[in-house]
C-alpha cells in the first residue's frame, strides 16, 4: 500500500482521462483542437469587435467583452493539459501545477456565473427603467460591476482549494478525470475524516455559488417579463425582448453544462460518461457564446460582418439623422397611456444631428443678389415701404441710428 503523505515536494498527479478510449487518443486530440480553435477564433472576433467598433461601445458589449476573455482563460486552464495527454500521453502533473489548474477552473466558473447575474441586472435597467439607464449604467458603474464579479469570484474558492491542498495525498495520485477537478482530486486523496469533509464542503459551495447567481437571473428575467407585458404594441415587446434573448440563452446553455455535470457526480455512471460531463460543461458554454451572440444579437451580428468583410461605410449626415433617431431607443411601448423612451440617447442624437445641420447651413455658398433665391426684402417686412395701394409694411431702425 503506497504511503501517504501532506508534504507537496515530490507529490504529482496521474490523469486518467478516458480509459475507455485509449485507442482514439489521436481523434481525441484532433476533435478538442477543433474546439480549442473554434473558441478561441469565436472569442476572439467578439472581442475585436467590441473594441474597433464605437456602435458597440455599450454596458451590455462592455460586459459581453469581459464574458469573451473569461471565455478564452477558462479553456485554456484545461484544454492545453488534454490535448497533451491526447497527443504525447503526458498525463502527469505537479502538485503545485494541479491546484493552479484547480484554482484557476473554480476560480473562473464563479466568475462566469457572476458575470451572468451582472448582465441581467444591465438588462433589468435597460428594460424596466430605461429613463434613468444611461445615469445608471456609467462607465464607471459598469467597471466597478465588472471588477466586483471578477475579484469575488477569484476570492471565493481560496478556502477551500487550500484546505484541499493540506490533504494527504500518495507519492502518485490517480486522479480519474481529464483536469484537476476539486471533487476528482479530493476523491484520489487518502481516505480520512478531513477528505469527507472536503467533499460535502465542495459540493456545498458548488451549489451555493450556482443557485444564488441563478435565483439572482431569475429575480430580474421576472421584472423583465412583467415590463415587456405592460408594453400595449407586438413590435414593442418583441424589440424589448430581442434585447435580452441572446444573455438569456448563454444563461440556460451554462446552467444546463452546470446540471448535467453535477447529475454526474450523484449517479452511478461509468468513470468516461463522468469525465466527459465535465469536459462538455468546461468547452460547450464556451463555445456557443460568441454563436449565440452573432446569430441572435443584430448588433453584433452587423458588426462582425464589417469586421470579416472590411465592410466599413460612413452614413451621410441626413441618413444618419434620420436613422440614428429611431434605432437609439431600447424600446417605445405604450404603458397607461404613457409613452416610454430612453431620452438620454435621443437627446444626444438630436443634438449631434443640430450641430450636422448648422454646419452645413454655414458652409451653404452666399445667395447671389440676382439670383432666383433672392429673399425680397418687403415679403419679410424688414424693407422699405411699398406703395400702390398696399399697406405700408413697419419699417425697422437700426437702434443706433440717428432719427430722420
Amino acid at each position: 500500500m503506497e504511503s501517504c503523505s501532506s508534504n507537496a515536494s515530490t507529490k504529482v498527479f496521474f490523469l486518467v482521462g478516458f480509459p475507455a478510449l485509449q485507442e482514439f487518443q489521436t481523434l481525441l486530440f484532433i476533435v478538442f483542437l477543433l474546439f480549442y480553435l473554434l473558441i478561441l477564433v469565436g472569442n476572439a472576433v467578439i472581442i475585436t469587435v467590441v473594441v474597433v467598433d464605437h456602435t458597440l461601445h455599450k454596458p451590455m458589449y462592455f460586459f459581453l467583452l469581459n464574458l469573451s476573455v473569461l471565455d478564452v482563460l477558462f479553456t485554456t486552464t484545461t484544454i492545453p493539459k488534454m490535448l497533451m495527454m491526447f497527443l504525447a500521453n503526458a498525463k502527469t502533473i505537479s502538485f503545485q501545477g494541479c491546484f493552479l489548474q484547480m484554482y484557476s477552473f473554480h476560480g473562473l466558473t464563479v466568475t462566469e456565473a457572476l458575470l451572468l447575474v451582472v448582465m441581467a441586472y444591465d438588462r433589468y435597467e435597460a428594460i424596466c427603467n430605461p429613463l434613468r439607464y444611461s445615469a445608471k449604467m456609467t462607465r464607471r458603474v459598469n467597471i466597478q460591476l465588472a471588477a466586483s464579479a471578477w475579484t469575488t469570484a477569484l476570492l471565493i474558492p481560496v478556502p477551500v482549494i487550500m484546505q484541499t491542498s493540506w490533504l494527504a495525498y500518495g507519492d502518485t495520485t490517480k486522479v480519474h478525470h481529464c483536469f484537476c477537478d476539486h471533487l476528482a482530486v479530493v476523491q484520489a486523496a487518502c481516505s480520512d475524516f478531513r477528505a469527507d469533509f472536503q467533499t460535502f464542503l465542495g459540493f456545498s459551495i458548488a451549489m451555493t455559488v450556482s443557485v444564488v447567481p441563478l435565483s439572482l437571473v431569475t429575480i430580474s428575467y421576472i421584472h423583465i417579463i412583467l415590463s415587456v407585458l405592460k408594453i400595449h404594441s407586438k413590435e414593442g415587446r418583441l424589440k424589448a425582448f430581442s434585447t435580452c434573448s441572446s444573455h438569456l440563452l448563454v444563461v440556460v446553455t451554462y446552467y444546463f453544462s452546470i446540471a448535467v455535470a453535477y447529475a454526474s457526480y450523484r449517479a452511478d455512471i461509468p468513470v468516461d460518461v463522468h469525465v466527459m460531463s465535465n469536459v462538455i460543461f468546461s468547452i460547450l458554454t464556451p463555445l456557443l457564446n460568441p454563436i449565440i451572440y452573432t446569430l441572435r444579437n443584430q448588433e453584433v451580428k452587423s458588426a462582425v460582418k464589417k469586421f470579416i468583410f472590411f465592410d466599413v461605410q460612413v452614413e451621410t449626415s441626413d441618413e444618419w439623422c434620420s436613422s440614428g433617431v429611431g434605432a437609439v431607443s431600447i424600446f417605445i411601448g405604450n404603458t397607461d397611456d404613457g409613452i416610454e423612451r430612453t431620452l438620454n440617447e435621443f437627446a444626444t442624437t438630436t443634438e449631434l444631428c443640430r450641430e450636422v445641420s448648422t454646419e452645413a447651413v454655414s458652409a451653404r455658398p452666399p445667395l447671389s443678389a440676382a439670383g432666383p433665391d433672392r429673399i425680397q426684402p418687403a415679403a419679410t417686412g424688414l424693407g422699405p415701404p411699398r406703395h400702390g395701394g398696399g399697406r405700408e409694411e413697419p419699417q425697422l431702425r437700426h437702434c443706433c441710428a440717428p432719427p430722420s
